[in-house]
């Protein structure tokens, strides 16, 4: 496994006497976890980000533990001299894919995000959202290790957020990181495994991840395997998990992550019997 992404005492200004936009940071990002920032415009929470994802160097401190890193800008840069597929494909042999992989790799991401009919428009045509579709495709074409997304949702449309949203799981699932940045505060609400709030320059820790996240849930009934062990993959996607006979679980997820909780369960060697699927509206317990 990776060793943790660790700032430490890190500090940000631009200009040898530019004033700091953050100093004394620390924060660990351990694999696996899910982290959101919030904070004023202007904060500097995308300066943060951006120190993540090694696109600046801190002033002063130091980052250590550096994981192959994926970055969604809160602005892309639509005018590119590439069609949408050939871009992605580009990028992906940047990241270490063959270009064969590489091109199978847009193409999904593409079908996934609502865009394969744009795959060979040109990005400078390409509408805002459409453009938004790319920037987040790029990011995901190799799998990082952390993925860092500035406002990424921004432009997207409900079947693209919800399809971010379960990448972000699947993600977290597979060990890697993701911090994110989003204005809307229901957005995964519950599941940040920490809470950071940029405020004067300073990083401050707000909660740990809360025990009732808001949302329509989905409770799975689902009988293992002789020995009975719930994989650990669907420990980190559920948000709760009771044992209720030998071998047999009621697990509850977000929505949206129920498509990589069923994955999880039905590809795991060997895999489980998935008893029932419900959804609930909240978490009140009113059905939908």
């Amino acid at each position: 496994m990776r060793p943790d992404l660790c700032l430490q005492n890190a500090g940000r200004r631009y200009g040898l006497r530019g004033p700091w936009v953050l100093r004394g940071v620390d924060l660990t990002v351990a694999p696996g976890r899910l982290v959101r920032v919030e904070g004023a415009n202007g904060s500097g929470k995308s300066t943060l980000l951006r120190l993540l994802a090694g696109i600046d160097a801190p002033s002063e401190g130091r980052i250590t533990g550096r994981p192959r890193t994926a970055y969604v800008p809160e602005r892309f840069p639509p005018a590119l001299p590439f069609t949408a597929s050939g871009y992605l494909t580009h990028l992906g042999t940047v990241h270490g894919l063959s270009r064969r992989a590489a091109a199978r790799a847009a193409g999904e991401w593409l079908e996934r995000l609502g865009a394969a009919a744009y795959a060979e428009t040109p990005m400078a045509r390409l509408s805002k959202g459409s453009s938004q579709k790319v920037a987040v495709a790029q990011a995901l074409l190799a799998e990082p290790e952390l993925l860092v997304l500035d406002e990424a949702w921004t432009g997207l449309d409900t079947d693209a957020r919800a399809e971010l949203e379960r990448a972000v799981a699947e993600r977290t699932v597979a060990g890697g990181s993701v911090v994110f940045v989003d204005h809307d505060p229901r957005r995964l609400a519950g599941l940040p495994d920490a809470t950071y709030a940029v405020r004067d320059g300073s990083l401050v820790r707000r909660a740990s991840r809360e025990p009732s996240p808001s949302g329509p849930q989905v409770t799975v009934e689902a009988q293992g395997p002789p020995d009975g062990r719930l994989p650990e993959a669907a420990h980190r996607t559920a948000t709760s998990a009771e044992e209720t006979a030998p071998g047999r679980y009621r697990l509850t997820v977000p929505a949206p992550h129920s498509d990589v909780l069923l994955r999880t369960l039905l590809t795991a060697h060997p895999p489980w019997h998935v008893v029932s699927v419900s959804q609930r509206e909240d978490t009140s317990g009113s059905l939908r």
